[in-house]
């Protein structure tokens, strides 16, 4: 077995496509190799099976379709897709607010957003935010925000407490009617197993 380390790392263009020539061609001789990598398109081409480490250990295996178009568990999902992640979580309704605003307009500088997208991840967040703020009693939620570069959408995951309620349903129609302005697609779903039973699924797309 031949085992490489990143076989590509800090080469120019042209030496990265005669490293993995070459790699394909013991490949094709039937050599057994082991190769760790970032360069997602080789790996997927070149391979029999894929192995996503994390966590200190194999985190998820598969074949190279498996990893690639389906992978099951959520690190490898969000690898795989090249999404950036933004998670907090709120305790009551005297969280600083103010505070989240500026952590998000922060993140989407950060991750370099785009101003239309970053926008939008704003307003829904803010307008989800009050919907909540004037039903819930029990406020307590989490929230998480991923961010596509490739696809310049996002997805906002809002889990809270409380009896079931979608939120994009409540108040008068404008509010209501103001969220979905803003988002492309809300899904809810209600698990009465789960501390935060409801589940606020909210797409935005930049362009």
């Amino acid at each position: 077995m031949i085992l490489l380390d990143e076989p590509t790392s800090a080469l120019d263009p042209t030496m990265v496509g005669e490293v993995q020539a070459v790699i394909r061609e013991l490949a094709r001789s039937g050599k057994t190799m082991m190769i760790v990598t970032h360069e997602m398109n080789f790996a997927r081409s070149i391979s029999n099976r894929v192995f996503f480490m994390d966590e200190g250990g194999i985190y998820e295996d598969g074949t190279p379709e498996q990893i690639f178009e389906d992978p099951q568990r959520e690190n490898t999902r969000r690898f795989i897709r090249k999404l950036k992640l933004l998670e907090f979580s709120i305790e009551n309704r005297d969280h600083d607010f103010p505070g989240i605003a500026g952590q998000i307009e922060e993140w989407c500088r950060r991750n370099q957003v785009s101003p239309r997208c970053a926008n939008r991840i704003q307003l829904a967040f803010e307008e989800a935010m009050q919907l909540l703020m004037d039903r819930l009693e029990d406020f307590r939620l989490q929230a998480v925000c991923e961010y596509s570069e490739a696809a310049d959408s996002a997805e906002w995951i809002l889990r809270y407490a409380g009896p079931r309620m979608n939120a994009a349903d409540c108040g008068d129609g404008l509010e209501s009617a103001v969220l979905r302005g803003i988002t492309a697609s809300v899904d809810y779903a209600w698990d009465e197993s789960d501390d935060l039973p409801n589940r606020l699924r909210l797409e935005i797309r930049g362009e």
